[in-house]
């Protein structure tokens, strides 16, 4: 039987100033595992932690423009854009366009703060 999902639940942000993460599909708000959907709302001039993540990271750009620094370069990706993080890169997202952005992730497996491995701000 499919599982139906009602709504989001609102996750804690990691970051220089407050982000909305609203997940949809993971560990928190269906248990599950195997991979997760979250909506991100990042204001102009949010940035984390640089990471180096144990899973893949799919990301797409729906308003706004998300920066992502990386060994080697940055890449700006705008709305109707999307990005591909693999797991064990070193990945850096911050938000430094006037409007922010928009955008929703999934994670393969889903996300998790213990797979995150955030270096220390």
């Amino acid at each position: 039987m499919p599982t139906f999902v009602s709504g989001p639940t609102r996750v804690a942000a990691v970051g220089t100033k407050p982000k909305e993460i609203e997940e949809f599909v993971g560990r928190v708000n269906s248990s599950t595992e195997s991979l997760s959907i979250a909506r991100m709302r990042s204001p102009s001039g949010w940035v984390e932690p640089a990471q180096r993540p144990d899973f893949d990271e799919f990301t797409l750009v729906l308003r706004g423009m998300l920066r992502v620094e990386h060994d080697g370069g940055v890449l700006e990706v705008h709305a109707g854009q999307a990005v591909i993080a693999h797991a064990g890169e070193r990945v850096r997202y911050s938000t430094p366009g006037a409007d922010g952005a928009e955008y929703v992730a999934v994670c393969l497996p889903a996300f998790s703060p213990d797979t995150v491995h955030r270096e220390d701000a």
